[in-house]
């Protein structure tokens, strides 16, 4: 980022001093300038973050035909000046500045002061930017990302777990944007056996042993899905590079939603209403695809159960039927793109992030606790709605316990 200035001024004789005040701006520290006036017309002065000081060098040019002094303030990595043009003599400004103060100009200084700030960050922690991982760098560099961000994966980055699984972008972005990202995927999948167990007797009853094979069906789909139930509706803090310029439309709309429809966007991005429809849409596909897999494998191993029970035991080769594959598994997708989909994009953006996290920031135990509670919640309510969903379109029959009539001879 670099900030351009014209200062005109009428020399005086030759002296020295030096000054030392304190700088307002949060941003630096308060700098050291130190210069030398005389016939001069070319200033320039250098911000280093990572020292904290600013640094005035002069130069004269004798074919200069007044006493002009050009000043550029820049720090490294500049990305363009910021402010509108000057009405002095000198030339104009830098770009990239609020010349129109819209929308643009508010984000270019969004960025400009995440940029700051992150470069800030590094400098206090002793760490220069070429020691970051490539994504990190770029966002630093694009300003996409501020440094409580920076400050995050630094403190992160000191465990050797959490330094070895973000080395992997999708959990990177996750627990950027959620350091209790981790305990939340074990809260859903710890809890995802029992509570999926427990909704299925709760609404088979006394069929449930009769429907055994169908209740192992949906158990293990549920398995298989929770943890990506859990992984894409979560807030993320994006660090994936740009898409090339022969992208399409369609491609670039999808590249610019969030992953939750409703989480917070970081300063200097924004998301219209638009991307968050397209948010739910995107996860929707994908979730789709999540719950056809994952039914086709729960339902082909319960077949494969079902025939292995019926040619042991040929008495309930007529009791018990293979469940549909290609029916139930396109059903169960369906219901993990609609109703799932929107539960956990709720979930994870609007009752985690906008109202538990400011609320319990500084309480994590009773933050995981209260997480562990609605999470829990949340699955038992979906393994009631797909029963009830299953058996409404008809790739689940409740069984009815016949009673039998002996006759005696």
């Amino acid at each position: 980022m670099s900030i351009s200035a014209t200062l005109s001024f009428t020399p005086s004789p030759p002296r020295s001093f030096s000054t030392h005040r304190p700088n307002s701006n949060p941003i630096f520290l308060p700098p050291s300038v130190s210069f030398t006036a005389k016939t001069t017309n070319a200033v320039s002065l250098v911000v280093n973050p990572a020292r904290g000081s600013l640094f005035t060098a002069f130069s004269s040019n004798a074919a200069a035909a007044n006493s002009e002094v050009n000043t550029k303030l820049s720090i490294d990595g500049g990305d363009g000046g910021i402010g509108g043009n000057n009405g002095g003599s000198g030339g104009g400004g830098g770009g990239g500045g609020d010349n129109d103060g819209g929308n643009e100009g508010g984000d270019d200084s969004n960025k400009k002061r995440n940029k700051g700030e992150a470069l800030v960050a590094l400098a206090e922690a002793g760490r220069s930017l070429e020691s970051l991982p490539r994504d990190l760098k770029a966002a630093i560099e694009d300003g996409r990302i501020p440094g409580s961000i920076v400050l995050k994966f630094l403190d992160l980055e000191k465990s050797g777990f959490m330094n070895w699984l973000m080395q992997f972008g999708g959990f990177k972005e996750r627990l950027l944007a959620d350091d209790l990202f981790l305990t939340k995927i074990g809260i859903e999948c710890g809890v995802g056996l029992f509570t999926k167990t427990a909704a299925e007797y709760q609404k088979r009853k006394e069929n449930f042993f009769n429907e055994l094979e169908i209740v192992f069906a949906d158990v293990v789909m549920a398995i298989i899905a929770d943890f990506m139930l859990v992984y894409l509706p979560a807030p993320t803090v994006s660090l994936r590079a740009p898409l090339g310029l022969d992208a399409g439309r369609l491609a670039k709309f999808f590249y610019n939603c969030p992953d939750n429809a409703f989480q917070i966007a970081l300063p200097g991005a924004s998301f219209s209403f638009l991307q968050r429809i397209g948010a739910i849409a995107r996860n929707g596909a994908k979730l789709f695809a999540v719950g056809t897999t994952s039914s086709l494998v729960g339902t082909t191993v319960t077949n494969a159960l079902i025939n292995a029970r019926k040619a042991v035991d040929h008495s309930t080769a007529e009791e018990v039927e293979n469940v549909p594959i290609l029916s139930t598994s396109v059903a169960y997708g369906v219901y993990m793109a609609v109703s799932s989909n929107l539960r956990y994009q709720l979930l994870a953006g609007v009752v985690e992030q906008r109202i538990l996290e400011p609320v319990l920031h500084q309480h994590k135990l009773l933050l995981s606790a209260i997480c562990f509670a609605v999470r829990t919640g949340n699955t038992f309510l979906g393994s009631l709605l797909w029963v009830d969903y299953a058996r409404l379109i008809g790739i689940q029959k409740a069984h009815e316990v016949e009673s039998k009539v002996v006759i005696a001879n």
